[in-house]
C-alpha cells in the first residue's frame, strides 16, 4: 500500500504544526510525494528492519549554516533549456527555483566555455587570438549574455540566489601556448598577462552586474590540476594560485568596489593540501573552499579534518556527475548528504540541464559526452523531464531552507556493498527540524529517531529511498 504519486510542486509546505514525510524512490514509485509521517514515540516497526538515529537539536548540537543546492548553468543547460517553448521553459523556471518547486537558491555558472559548450570553445575576449591587454575585445558574446539573462530570470524567481562563477580557461592569448584547447604544453597563465589575468575576472563581473546578475563568488580556475587538451582547462599549481588571489585578483576586485567573494581550490578531496597553501597565502582575500567529488575512493571526511584546522572558513561541494548510463540511483543522494554531514553549506550538482544525447558537449574525446543533467529536454517535442538525480537533490533543497543550520547527529553508516542508511537533520529558522534519511537497503526500514531536546520520532523509510520528514518545533507537540 502506498500513497498515489503526488508531484512536489502540488505540495504546500508551511510551518509544521504536525510532521509530516515526502519520499523519492529508485523505483519511480514515490517522485517528491507525500509519505507516512513519523509519529512521536517510538511506534511498531512490525516485521521490518529496524534502525536507530540520533541528533543533537539543542545549541550544542549547531554546526555550520546551509546556503543552498543547485546545479552548473552551463551553457548546454541555457541552450537546452531556450529551445523549450516559453511557457514551458517558464514553468520549468519557476519549478526549479521557487518554494512550489525544488527551491534551489545555489547555482555555479561557466565563465565562458566549458566542456558542456557547442563548438567552437570561446572566452570573453578572443580578439582574434590577439593579445588584448586594454580589453577593446571584450564582449559577452551570444552566449554569455543568453546566460546573464536565465541566471537574471533565476534569480527574478529566487531572489536569494547565490551565484557562482568558474572560468575552464582565460582568454587563449593570457597563456603561454596561446590557445583554449588542443594541448597541455605550457597549459599555464602567462604571468606577462597577470593584471589582465585579474581584471578580467573585474570585467566579467561588472558585465553581469549591468545584465541583472550579481556575482557572490568566484573560483578563480576549475579544476586547477586537471590539464586537458580535449576542453579548455589551465594549470595553475598551489602557490601560484595563493599568490594571485593575494596579490591581484582581491585587490582587483576591491579597488573596483565589488565584494564578490573568492572560494579557493575547486577540485577533489585527495588534495586538500592545495587549499591549506592558498588559505596560508591569500586568507585575507578567500572566504570558501570549493571541493569536487572525482577522487579516486572519494572521503568527503576530508571536509571535517579541513574545518576543524580552518573553522572560519565555509566549504562547499561545488561539483559533481550525475549520468544516466554512469551513476547509480543515490549519486546526487550521496554527493548531498555526504558533504553536508562534513561542514558543507551548500551542494551543486555537475549539471542542471541537457538534451536527450547528453548535449550539447565539445566534440573530441575530452569532453563529457555521457553527462545527464538534472533535467532533460527534448526540443523536437518541447518537453522536459525529471531525472531521479533531481528528486534525490529535492528531497533536501526543498525541505531545507536557506540559513537552516545543520545539526550532529549520529547512528549512519554505509557498508562496503553500498547499502547502508544515511541521514542529516537540520534546525531550519522557523523552528521546525528536517531530518533526511537515505535508505540503500533492497528493505524498508523502521527508523527511530532521538533528539536531544527529549522527544523521540519514528516512522517507515521506504526501499532504496530518500524520505525526508518535516518535524515541528522541538516541545511543539
Amino acid at each position: 500500500m502506498r500513497f498515489s504519486t503526488l508531484f512536489l510542486h502540488a505540495i504546500p509546505v508551511t510551518a509544521a504544526v504536525t510532521p509530516k514525510a515526502y519520499a523519492s524512490s529508485s523505483d519511480g514509485v514515490y517522485k517528491l510525494s507525500q509519505y507516512y509521517a513519523p509519529v512521536k514515540g517510538s511506534g511498531t516497526p512490525g516485521s521490518n528492519s529496524a534502525w536507530n538515529l540520533s541528533i543533537d537539536d539543542t545549541a550544542s548540537g549547531h554546526k555550520q549554516t546551509v546556503k543552498g543546492f543547485g546545479a552548473a548553468v552551463t551553457d548546454a543547460t541555457v541552450a537546452v533549456f531556450n529551445a523549450l517553448p516559453a511557457a514551458k521553459r517558464s514553468t520549468l523556471l519557476n519549478e526549479l527555483m521557487t518554494s512550489a518547486g525544488a527551491n534551489f537558491a545555489m547555482m555555479r555558472h561557466t565563465i565562458a566555455s566549458s566542456d558542456l559548450s557547442a563548438d567552437p570553445s570561446y572566452s570573453y575576449d578572443d580578439a582574434g587570438g590577439n593579445p588584448d591587454p586594454s580589453f577593446t575585445s571584450f564582449n559577452l558574446g551570444d552566449r554569455g549574455n543568453a546566460m546573464a539573462t536565465m541566471l537574471a530570470q533565476m534569480k527574478a524567481l529566487q531572489p536569494g540566489l547565490t551565484v557562482i562563477g568558474s572560468p575552464w580557461s582565460p582568454p587563449a592569448w593570457m597563456k603561454l601556448n596561446r590557445v583554449l584547447q588542443g594541448t597541455t604544453v605550457n597549459n599555464n597563465l602567462d604571468h606577462t598577462y597577470v593584471s589582465q589575468f585579474a581584471q578580467y575576472f573585474v570585467k566579467y563581473i561588472q558585465a553581469y552586474q549591468a545584465k541583472g546578475v550579481n556575482i557572490d563568488a568566484i573560483t578563480i580556475q576549475n579544476e586547477p590540476l586537471n590539464s586537458n587538451a580535449g576542453f579548455p582547462t589551465m594549470y595553475i599549481f598551489a602557490d601560484e594560485s595563493g599568490n594571485l588571489i593575494q596579490q591581484n585578483i582581491g585587490p582587483a576586485l576591491r579597488n573596483a568596489g565589488l565584494n564578490t567573494a573568492v572560494w579557493a581550490w575547486d577540485h577533489n578531496t585527495d588534495v586538500p593540501s592545495y587549499p591549506q597553501t592558498v588559505l596560508n597565502t591569500a586568507s585575507q582575500y578567500t572566504s570558501a573552499i570549493a571541493w569536487h567529488c572525482y577522487a579516486p575512493n572519494n572521503n568527503w571526511g576530508v571536509l571535517t579534518d579541513f574545518h576543524n584546522q580552518n573553522p572560519g572558513k565555509e566549504q562547499y561541494m561545488t561539483e559533481c556527475w550525475t549520468s544516466k548510463t554512469n551513476t547509480p540511483w543515490y549519486q546526487a543522494a550521496d554527493f548531498t548528504m555526504g558533504p553536508l554531514q562534513n561542514w558543507a553549506s551548500g551542494v551543486m550538482a555537475w549539471t542542471l540541464g541537457t538534451d536527450e544525447n547528453d548535449g550539447p558537449h565539445l566534440a573530441g574525446n575530452g569532453p563529457c559526452s555521457s553527462c545527464t543533467g538534472l533535467v532533460v529536454t527534448n526540443a523536437a517535442a518541447g518537453t522536459y523531464s525529471y531525472r531521479v538525480d533531481y528528486y534525490m537533490m529535492a528531497q533536501f533543497s526543498r525541505f531545507i531552507p536557506k540559513g537552516a543550520v545543520v545539526l550532529s547527529g549520529t547512528g549512519s553508516y554505509s557498508y562496503s556493498s553500498s547499502s547502508g542508511l544515511e541521514s542529516v537533520a537540520t534546525l531550519n529558522p522557523d523552528g521546525t527540524r528536517t531530518v533526511v534519511i537515505e535508505n540503500k537497503f533492497a528493505n524498508p526500514v523502521y527508523v527511530t529517531v532521538n533528539t536531544k531536546s527529549g522527544e523521540t520520532w519514528s516512522g517507515l523509510v521506504y526501499t532504496n529511498s530518500v524520505v525526508t520528514w518535516v518535524l515541528p518545533a522541538a516541545g511543539a507537540v
